[in-house]
């Protein structure tokens, strides 16, 4: 299985958490990184985002099916985030848009062992697959991306 976590791009300052967009900067973001996940993304990705506001600008750019998903919002943990995308027995591979700390723990656990405080920043993409040998089973880091290593191919205007 390949988990693919998306953490939103950068947003305004401001309560209620839940509701704050993103910035001008973090629309920028946001296209880049939808830009190399359209390009990369299998068809079959099953995509699933927090239903905060910051989250669903940040999927938006992309311009695909995705699903809101309660288990993803900000005060959820990371055995929640990993039930929500069915861990690890999901056919098809899972595109999450979620927020920290809850993206770190989960890459840390996947890819050490155990929860860690780790830091994807903001609209950085880690891509976690599983790799088969025989009967052992292993995780490793596939991809990490973050938004100014991509050039800007002007398929999503910035906002």
């Amino acid at each position: 299985m390949d988990l693919i976590l998306w953490r939103h791009a950068e947003a305004e300052l401001g309560e209620p958490d839940e509701g704050r967009a993103l910035t001008p900067k973090g629309h920028k973001q946001a296209g880049k990184i939808a830009d190399w996940l359209d390009r990369n993304l299998p068809e079959s990705c099953r995509i699933l985002v927090s239903p905060a506001t910051r989250t669903l600008q940040t999927v938006e750019a992309l311009g695909r099916k995705y699903k809101v998903h309660p288990e993803l919002a900000p005060d959820k943990s990371a055995a929640d985030l990993l039930r929500a995308a069915n861990w690890p027995d999901s056919r098809e591979p899972v595109l999450i848009i979620g927020h920290q700390p809850t993206l770190g723990l989960v890459a840390s656990q996947l890819i050490c062992g155990q929860p860690q405080e780790w830091s994807l920043r903001k609209a950085n993409v880690w891509w976690i697959a599983q790799r088969e040998r025989g009967d052992i089973t292993t995780n490793y880091l596939k991809a990490v991306i973050a938004p100014e290593l991509i050039a800007s191919s002007g398929k999503h205007p910035p906002r």
